[in-house]
């Protein structure tokens, strides 16, 4: 039932359709108790006339009785309390917005007075759904139909629109648009799933809208007065990404503003040289802020630099994490300013102070550090900030303890103003990889702004210096050693070579039966095993004979595998990892294969319980090869194979010496120290590098590093630009059968008497005719004298006045078809580069037996 409101209550709705509770029967209920409790009062009455004190616990119980009954049927309130419901009507009666009930077809069940306020209604029969009144409203009414669809899906929205008029029907107050808040919600009530209620509620939000709209030209004043301001500014996260930045600072920076994205660009793109440590060095403490001034450059777009004085303020949160920071940018220099201004020689100072490549610090008497300037907070970030040094932190404290007396020292003596203070090398206090030199001076005269200023210090990193000086003298030491090996080999090849010719003209007269003959062969399977040293000598020196093919290391390790694994033993195991699409790299086969024989051995012998042997192969492209951290190491592309043993390692103080010739730290007998030597030179040879990784009681793992092989295309067709025919499968001559010498001349050149006499004693036993020349130019008076008449010339390489080479290139002179046989201990690649390309020969590498020797006179004169 519809109820109009009273002319003087404001508050009462204007549409109320709930029903009202009687109290008919509440009424009735109180006379039915008091009817009772009046009958028995009286029987109590007459029952109990003297019995005063229980006449009146009888009263008092009626009474008791008469407020408990009317308390349940609602007739007196004990504790007086307001329905939920009624709470809840008096609330939206008293609302301030427009509110009203609908059901599900659109239907009014509800509406407080503020409604019929906004829409013009006084009563009940004007009251209008808004669907109805906003009809002719395109904006207004997709946002109804939006909240009434969402509505019917269960869920709450709002929405803002604009009219032109107010909702009231003939209002003339406030002419011009008028924005409106439209919020809708489902009225949770019992049988809402079957009977949902909507309430809709409606707010003039005009002079809301009149305010934002008054702030943000507010705001976008004080933007623009900030991006025009006469300083550059700046804002950045915690991380130091750069969210604003004003059009003067851009300006100045050559940034076009309407291309810069927040966070597209960071601190450390705008500060230039060493200014970014001074605005890194600034941090406050947990939950308060921070403000520093600097006099530092910027760098432009175009790559120049700029000098400015910045005032930068960082935040810190209550954990002390990194807050956001602002930043001031102040008094640009231009360059057409006074250069006599004593401000901007200031600055002009401050900028080289803070961008020379030395770290400098100012410390007073006590070893206190004053000032510092920006490479040295950067340099040793981390040990001291700017904090610590407000609080006189100590020079010291950035030197390793070891050193730490020194530098008081050197500091004492700066004090008592000396000169000429040696320099200091220091350790990093955190980090003893990383070595620095300190330079102490005196400050001889003290100025009126510092004149407690003793010292001033100066510090420069040379961790690459140390670490290239270690490598450099392993380099000259290793090459000392291995010219010193190469030079004993040669001259053990001499020996050995005569030890041997002279032991084959003896068994050539020996018969097996003679008491000799097993002496005259110890001595020459002896002769035979010093050889073998000898060539491992010659491997380490990179000095023996390679005969590089192009080769596929997975054919290779693949070739291996049985033959390492039968040597290895039964309680060792072999895994291999082959890598896929392995580069061609070019080596000599034989040589790399003792290469990884060596190793695993040496693997081997590192388990002697037994353990897993790893052989792996992979391409290693040169951007990978930084990640290595090897100095020495150029960037190109790589073939790496790997040898890992879990042994029992290297220890750290022996890793640098493994691979010098006869370190072993084998027992006697059980290793001649040359295995590793030969592994290094070979590598070396080959134009690789190896290097060993191990951990004591983890194993070891040596690296091999061979570079790609790149075949050169044929240019034009010409076969002088071809790609020569690897060794491998060049032509082999088969070993002659008939070793005589059919008379033959041989010019024997030798140095050597020992080596000279047996050799052309051997050449004789087989039918040559032998004329010996003990040099170079020995030989060429020879050869005069016989006009000539020489078959075939056997000559050493190396000898006084005239070496085996220069003979060649004298005698090809006059003879340019006479054969010619070199006969050396070192490689032949040793001497072949000071050859002509198209220069012939033949090479017989010492020591050699005289079957050896006739058999390559035999192949040079039948060639």
């Amino acid at each position: 039932m519809a109820k109009h409101r009273q002319a003087g209550d404001q508050n009462m709705p204007i549409v109320d359709r709930g029903a009202q509770p009687g109290t008919v029967l509440r009424i009735i209920l109180l006379a039915i108790v008091l009817t009772v409790s009046a009958a028995a009062f009286v029987v109590f009455k007459n029952q109990l006339e003297n019995e005063i004190v229980l006449g009146i616990l009888g009263v008092l119980a009626m009474v008791g009785i008469f407020f408990l009954v009317s308390s349940i049927i609602g007739f007196i309130e004990v504790m007086p309390q307001s329905r939920p419901d009624d709470l809840a009507r008096a609330f939206l009666d008293g609302h301030e917005d427009g509110t009203v009930v609908t059901d599900r077809k659109g239907r009014i069940v509800y509406a407080n007075a503020a409604y019929g306020a906004l829409t013009g209604a006084t009563k009940p029969t004007d009251v209008q759904s808004l669907e109805t009144i906003l009809s002719r409203n395109r904006e207004a009414t997709e946002a109804i139909y939006r909240l009434t669809n969402g509505l019917h899906e269960g869920k709450a929205g709002h929405e803002e629109f604009r009219l032109m008029k107010p909702l009231k029907v003939g209002s003339t107050s406030g002419s011009g648009a008028h924005w409106f808040r439209l919020k809708a919600r489902v009225l949770p009530t019992p049988d809402a799933a079957q009977h949902p209620l909507y309430i809709w509620q409606i707010s003039d939000i005009t002079s809301e809208r009149d305010d934002q709209e008054r702030f943000f030209k507010e705001l976008q004043n004080a933007i623009d007065y900030l991006d025009h301001a006469p300083a550059g500014f700046f804002s950045a996260g915690k991380k130091g990404e750069i969210f604003y930045i004003n059009a003067t600072l851009a300006d100045w920076l050559g940034l076009d503003l309407t291309k810069f994205q927040p966070g597209s660009m960071t601190i450390a793109d705008l500060v230039a040289g060493e200014g970014l440590a001074l605005v890194q060095s600034v941090q406050a403490e947990p939950g308060l802020k921070k403000t520093k001034t600097f006099d530092l450059d910027l760098r432009r777009a175009n790559g120049q630099s700029f000098a400015v004085r910045m005032v930068h303020r960082v935040s810190s949160t209550r954990d002390g994490a990194p807050g956001e920071s602002r930043t001031i940018v102040l008094a640009r220099a231009s360059d057409d300013e006074g250069d006599q201004s004593a401000s901007i020689a200031a600055m002009r100072f401050t900028r080289f102070f803070n961008n020379t490549p030395m770290a400098i610090a100012s410390v007073d008497g006590n070893g206190r550090i004053l000032r510092t300037n920006a490479p040295f907070l950067k340099l040793f970030s981390g040990v001291v900030s700017q904090d610590d040094m407000e609080r006189g932190a100590l020079l010291e404290a950035i030197v390793h303890d070891s050193e730490r007396n020194r530098l008081r020292e050197a500091l004492d003596a700066a004090k008592d103003r000396q000169s000429d203070i040696a320099p200091i090398d220091a350790l990093h206090p955190n980090d003893e990889t990383r070595h620095f030199r300190f330079y102490v001076n005196a400050v001889i005269d003290q100025s009126d702004q510092a004149p407690e200023e003793a010292a001033i210090v100066y510090a420069v990193e040379i961790t690459e210096q140390k670490a290239l000086e270690t490598q450099m003298a392993q380099t000259q030491k290793m090459n000392a050693v291995g010219t010193l090996a190469g030079g004993i080999a040669h001259d053990f090849n001499n020996v050995l070579t005569a030890i041997l010719l002279s032991s084959d003209h003896l068994l050539l007269s020996a018969r097996p039966s003679d008491a000799s003959f097993a002496d005259l062969m110890e001595i020459k399977r002896n002769a035979n095993r010093a050889a073998v040293l000898v060539r491992q000598l010659l491997a380490f020196s990179r000095k023996q004979t390679m005969r590089p093919t192009v080769l596929n290391m997975t054919d290779v390790v693949g070739d291996l595998r049985m033959l390492v694994d039968r040597m290895t033993g039964t309680n060792v195991k072999l895994e291999v990892d082959y890598g896929r699409d392995l580069w061609p790299v070019k080596t000599d086969l034989g040589q790399f294969e003792q290469v990884v024989l060596n190793l695993a051995v040496n693997a081997r012998d590192a388990m002697p319980h037994g353990g897993t042997i790893t052989l792996r192969t992979r391409n290693l492209p040169a951007e990978d090869v930084a990640a290595l951290n090897r100095r020495d190491l150029p960037e190109a592309d790589y073939v790496m194979v790997e040898v890992q043993d879990a042994g029992t390692g290297i220890p750290p103080e022996i890793l640098d010496k493994i691979f010098e010739p006869f370190f072993t730290t084998k027992e006697v007998g059980k290793g001649t120290g040359l295995g590793l030597s030969m592994v290094y030179g070979i590598v070396q040879q080959s134009g690789g590098y190896i290097y060993p990784e191990s951990e004591v009681g983890k194993g070891t793992t040596f690296r091999i590093l061979l570079p790609r092989h790149i075949e050169e295309p044929v240019v034009n067709g010409d076969p002088a630009h071809a790609p020569q025919m690897p060794a491998a499968v060049a032509p082999v001559y088969q070993e002659p059968t008939d070793l005589t010498g059919d008379s033959a001349v041989v010019l024997l050149v030798e140095d050597e008497e020992a080596v000279r006499r047996g050799g052309k004693r051997m050449l004789e036993t087989r039918g040559y005719t032998v004329y010996e020349a003990g040099s170079g130019v020995e030989a060429l008076d020879v050869m005069e004298e016989l006009n000539g008449a020489v078959d075939i010339v056997v000559s050493d390489v190396v000898m006084p006045e005239m070496d085996g080479p220069s003979l060649l290139r004298e005698l090809r002179k006059t003879y340019p078809d006479l054969k010619f046989i070199f006969v050396s201990g070192y490689a032949e690649d040793a001497f072949a580069k000071n050859l002509p390309a198209d220069a012939k020969f033949g090479f017989l590498p010492k020591p050699f037996s005289l079957k050896q020797l006739a058999v390559a006179v035999r192949e040079m004169l039948d060639s």
